[in-house]
């Protein structure tokens, strides 16, 4: 059986990592990636860079596996998405430097067209914001001499990173992505499943700079035979988030994933309906494969890992982030204690972006096991948020059906009491959340997760779960999988974590996070 390869580009590395079939990892390498800061606000990468560091990463990779380029069945990619690329179709060369999707630059036109949401709302599942790559491109038009002209004419190309990557790998033959980061633009209609005209002249992007939008697992040519010693086929695109969803095999409607790194997305396969949610979550796809699209709710938390960075580097109450489990577990609990790391603002389902980050509960007893524990429980209450957002778009939906029944899309429907409070009159509730990034690694944590959301967690036995995901796209276009059900057989659980802490007690403790963010929002 020959081998998959992965291109995993993410914000802070570039990684190529070899696996087969069964997923188990047999070659990597990465590199780390710079970002850049011109101005506050700004963030920027060198697309020549990403494009250099691929190159050398995929060479490492298949050295350390021990193989060549014709063992490689097919190649997939999976990238941070919304960065967005402008280059010469001629040349190749960048125009700019990449604009990251952390970047809020164009903060002030999308604060001027909030009115607008549920207009593109109604078309992309998103909202008006910076995130998304449709102002990037437009600022880029303005900003860079000659730009707007060159891209009527259509001169220049667009890409977020996957699309840039693909060029680069087909020496220009290839101007594609996948219909997964296309949902990310704001520019494409996630109905349709084409790009959107009344988008385009709103934002004032020429169609003639866009790519050709694909399914997730497709054809998208062959890498040129001397970058790697031979022709590799391109099998398979998509987004982190999603490409992760692929590799936690939620293909079902109603499972979940949450990926934990510096933030926190969480995904729910929501099936083949376009659900808008009233909870400010995102509407994305989740994959399109052979034409048919599966969509999803989306959750992001912006500080997650990085609320145990911020404790290691900013007021080192810890030198590693391998102290944090022992620290937690060295207490029974943070004695009302709540950190809220709104350092850059709180994300989904607030977005509020003027909300800032505090300590609350703090008495003469307070210790650093304390203010630890309380980081690492916030980012189990900012998941419940994303949850009970989600719950609360299904209950509004499946008002209709009485506590315990299953819906149409195989969702579980249930009634949940808490002592001494009242419930929303139903919630909708995932059976499991698989988790994945290395955050989770840490079992106290995990556990923390099972009991405050009050259903089981699960980590899978391979935790390269983007990158995985990624191969496996490529896999069935390669044939390597027969269909999705060929690869959820092969995903494989390497701990579940049930909850153990009684419902009202986890009620109570959430309602005391939210009072504490209460208290710093804002908007």
């Amino acid at each position: 059986m020959k081998a998959l390869l992965a291109i995993d580009q993410g914000t802070t590395s570039t990684r190529a990592i070899v696996f087969d079939a069964d997923g188990a990892k047999l070659g990597l390498a990465q590199r780390e990636l710079p970002q850049s800061y011109p101005k506050s606000g700004w963030v920027e990468h060198d697309a020549q860079r990403i494009w250099d560091d691929t190159v050398a990463c995929v060479r490492e990779a298949l050295a350390a596996a021990k193989l060549k380029a014709a063992d490689i069945a097919a190649l997939g990619i999976t990238n941070q998405r919304e960065t967005t690329v402008i280059w010469d179709r001629r040349s190749g060369a960048p125009i700019h430097p990449a604009i990251v999707w952390q970047d809020r630059r164009t903060s002030a036109f999308c604060q001027q067209h909030q009115e607008r949401n549920d207009w593109i709302g109604e078309r992309t599942g998103l909202i008006v914001d910076p995130y998304f790559s449709a102002t990037k491109i437009a600022w880029l038009l303005e900003h860079v001499e000659g730009a707007r002209a060159r891209a009527e004419r259509g001169e220049l190309a667009f890409g977020t990173i996957d699309s840039w990557l693909l060029w680069k790998l087909t020496n220009g033959r290839v101007h594609a992505t996948d219909a997964t980061n296309a949902s990310r633009t704001a520019l494409f209609n996630i109905v349709t499943q084409d790009w959107d005209e009344a988008l385009l002249q709103f934002f004032g992007v020429p169609r003639a700079l866009l790519p050709e939008v694909r399914d997730s697992a497709a054809d998208y040519g062959e890498t040129a035979p001397e970058l790697f010693g031979g022709a590799m086929r391109i099998g398979g695109i998509a987004g982190d988030q999603q490409a992760a969803t692929v590799g936690q095999a939620c293909f079902e409607p109603g499972m979940s994933k949450s990926t934990y790194g510096t933030g926190c997305f969480l995904v729910l396969n929501t099936g083949r309906e376009f659900k808008r949610s009233k909870n400010r979550l995102l509407s994305t796809v989740a994959y399109r494969l052979k034409g048919e699209t599966t969509y999803a709710l989306e959750g992001s938390i912006f500080v997650a890992g990085a609320a145990v960075q911020w404790l290691r580097d900013a007021i080192r109450l810890i030198a590693s982030a391998g102290e944090t489990e022992q620290l937690a577990r060295s207490i029974p609990d943070t004695n009302g204690v709540y950190l809220v790391p709104a350092f850059t603002g709180l994300g989904a389902p607030y977005w509020d972006p003027e909300a800032r980050g505090a300590v609350f509960g703090l008495t003469r007893d307070s210790g650093i096991a304390h203010i630890v524990r309380a980081a690492l429980e916030s980012v189990a209450y900012q998941t419940r948020d994303l949850l009970d957002a989600m719950a609360s778009d299904a209950a509004s939906e499946a008002s209709a059906l009485t506590p315990g029944s299953v819906s149409a899309d195989g969702l579980l429907l249930s009634r949940e009491a808490g002592e001494g409070q009242q419930r929303r009159s139903a919630t909708f509730t995932v059976r499991e959340l698989r988790v994945d990034g290395g955050m989770v690694v840490n079992d106290w944590l995990t556990q923390c997760l099972a009991d405050l959301l009050q259903i089981p967690v699960v980590r899978p036995q391979t935790v390269e779960t983007t990158a995985l995901g990624a191969a496996l796209l490529a896999g069935l276009t390669a044939g390597v999988y027969r269909s999705l059900d060929d690869i959820a057989a092969r995903w494989q659980a390497d701990a579940r974590f049930t909850p153990q802490m009684p419902v009202a007690r986890a009620d109570a403790l959430h309602d005391g996070w939210r009072d504490a963010v209460a208290r710093v929002r804002r908007g």
